[in-house]
């Protein structure tokens, strides 16, 4: 059991002495809980150095492990869900060294990437793909004619996704061999774990009596009357020492529950089921956080660190206390439920980073996590809507990509009065590509009915949450990750006019609109150029008298925004434009049309030109251009 993050790199000769999982199958069975302690020192050692989530990762250890150990990796193919439970995985597969760099510009990624790692079989950002993914890869190998395994791994959050039940639907129906780990890292599910379930876990996975299962079903099958009565009893006995009746039910073969952290165990049952054919379930408890005191005291609190400084730095740090705008808004979030009782909370799994806790303690009854379950989350708030109750959906820009079909349809078709919080928009830093909000503009403000806000600051971002809650219908407000502006609040909330925006400096001919919390980095730029700045506030509808009054004598139009460019707030300009047939050349500032990679935030804005010297040198290169 470790109290401390290490921060000199420990002593793990064992682990040192793994590359691939080619040497780790090379060790005794008896090496294996030590190699355990090694690689759960280093990890804790490594995460301390980049940051990055790690409580997951501590309880998966002696999985990881077993499951390298008895299969034949990258062979057989291993499909780990979201990324958070994969560092172990990382570390094992020919990365331990390259883990210091993890999350940084050109290091590692903090999730799986195919492009990293003949190991890392399926991309992974959103959760509940492995077993939809795994069930591909077993088929592709059944229609090939390759013998491989495939193993998905997913964790009880994850199985709440309807993707998830969606692939285990599916993959219990059709003849497959897929065999799917169920990280059971909550107890969510069951609590059944002790030496009886695990005595029957073993007895089912064994041999002889798959065999006699198999076979007293032949034979049985002919004499109704017999069958039904041995499959009660089945039923009846394993119903008594675990939660198998759900997936057994979708066709899978239940074996649970498992002590995750009994190494030898673990590669015991995986060596029995190995070779069993038909779909399969392994249920497997573990505990988040496994041998770090705090991170398992407070798995919630502990599901991430910050990079960990030596003391005296940060006795020599100033303390910042600067709001997130996540904490806005949960401050939001609780001063107007305080005064209206119709308001819901809503978030999917996102409770935390979403910085509604405070809102969670005062109003337990009017807060709603759904779990893992976006699609869910959308329609749920709708149907509040439609009983004249005022929900509110708290949920980040990327993963308001999975309940988008349900925004259309449920939401705003019916144009129904709910708030969307969009969290985490804009480029995230070093969680990279999977959890960057590029897109959140270019696909929202395409759908009828919707109000689309940007706020430039804190300020803004309170009162046009404030005027999307009383707006009749569709809205959303966005905002990105971190940090604030540390601008002062006005104490009073009030309406902003549905689609008016701001005009922050009047100059000459050259005009900057600018949506959302770019506006600083572009005042520098308009300063030094003389010209009009602009904090539009919205990007559906657009303020068209005030861009109709700025078109008169521009010589150059600059939008600037951090979302992709195609289809974003600076095309909805451009199509202004061009319907008004206004004659004014545009450029257009943004995210470029590719993924980026994962590195610091103010890093990744300055490689794609939303810093202040980036908006000026665009600018005067296009100014070059038209002499």
């Amino acid at each position: 059991m470790f109290d401390e993050i290490p921060l000199a790199r420990p002593a793990t000769p064992l682990l040192d002495s793994v590359n691939y999982p080619v040497d780790l199958r090379q060790l005794d069975m008896a090496q294996l809980p030590e190699l355990a302690r090694q690689l759960r020192e280093f990890l804790l050692y490594a995460v301390g150095q980049t940051g990055g989530h790690f409580g997951a990762g501590l309880g998966v250890v002696e999985l990881t492990i077993a499951l390298h150990y008895v299969f034949e990796t990258p062979n057989d193919r291993l499909v780990w869900d979201v990324g958070h439970q994969s560092y172990p995985h990382k570390i094992l597969t020919g990365r331990r060294e390259r883990m210091l760099g993890m999350r940084q510009a050109d290091g590692l990624a903090p999730f799986n990437s195919r492009a990293e790692s003949d190991y890392d079989t399926f991309g992974v950002g959103h959760s509940s793909t492995s077993v939809s993914a795994g069930l591909g890869m077993m088929l592709a190998a059944q229609q090939q004619k390759i013998d491989r395994k495939v193993v998905a791994v997913i964790g009880d959050g994850a199985m709440t996704a309807g993707m998830a039940f969606e692939a285990l639907n599916h993959a219990g129906g059709i003849d497959n061999d897929l065999l799917v780990i169920l990280n059971d890292n909550n107890m969510s599910i069951s609590r059944n774990i002790g030496a009886l379930s695990s005595y029957f876990a073993r007895m089912w996975a064994s041999k002889p009596y798959n065999f006699l299962r198999a076979g007293s079903k032949k034979v049985l099958s002919a004499m109704p009357p017999m069958w039904n009565a041995a499959h009660r009893a089945e039923e009846y006995l394993k119903g008594m020492v675990s939660p198998a009746t759900i997936f057994e039910e979708l066709g899978f073969t239940y074996f649970g529950l498992i002590d995750g952290h009994d190494i030898k165990g673990m590669v015991d049952i995986l060596r029995d089921i190995r070779h069993l054919k038909g779909p399969r379930i392994l249920h497997v408890i573990t505990r988040k956080g496994k041998g770090y005191r705090p991170a398992e005291a407070d798995p919630f609190g502990m599901h991430a660190l910050n990079k960990m400084v030596a003391q005296v730095e940060q006795t020599n740090t100033s303390q910042d206390d600067t709001p997130t705008y996540s904490a806005v808004f949960g401050d939001w979030l609780c001063e107007v439920a305080g005064s209206d009782s119709r308001l819901m909370a809503i978030t999917p799994a996102m409770g935390e980073g979403s910085g509604m806790r405070q809102f969670e303690a005062q109003f337990p009854e009017r807060f709603f996590d759904v779990a893992i379950a976006e699609q869910h989350a959308v329609t749920f708030a709708a149907g509040l809507a439609c009983e004249g109750l005022k929900p509110v959906v708290a949920i980040y820009s990327t993963f308001l990509q999975r309940g988008y079909d349900q925004l259309i349809h449920d939401v705003a078709l019916q144009n129904l009065d709910v708030l969307f919080a969009i969290d985490r928009a804009g480029l995230v830093g070093e969680d990279g590509p999977t959890h960057a909000g590029s897109f959140d503009l270019s696909y929202l403000r395409c759908i009828p009915n919707m109000v689309v806000m940007v706020p430039s600051d804190e300020n803004e971002a309170r009162q046009l949450l404030y005027t999307g809650y009383q707006h009749q219908g569709p809205a959303a407000v966005r905002y990105p990750r971190g940090k604030a502006t540390g601008c002062p609040l006005d104490a009073t909330l009030t309406q902003v006019p549905i689609g008016k925006a701001r005009v922050v400096r009047k100059g000459g001919n050259i005009v900057m609109l600018v949506f959302g919390t770019l506006l600083q980095a572009a005042q520098t730029a308009a300063d030094q150029l003389d010209a009009t700045l602009v904090d539009m506030r919205f990007v559906k509808p657009l303020d068209e008298e005030l861009l109709l009054q700025l078109a008169a004598g521009a010589r150059l139009w600059v939008t600037v925004e951090e979302n992709t460019i195609k289809g974003g707030a600076g095309s909805a300009v451009n199509e202004f434009l061009m319907n008004r047939n206004l004659a004014v050349s545009v450029l257009n500032i943004g995210l470029p049309d590719a993924f980026l990679g994962h590195g610091k935030p103010q890093d990744l804005r300055s490689s794609c030109g939303l810093d202040a010297d980036g908006i000026l040198a665009s600018i005067r290169n296009r100014l070059t251009l038209q002499q």
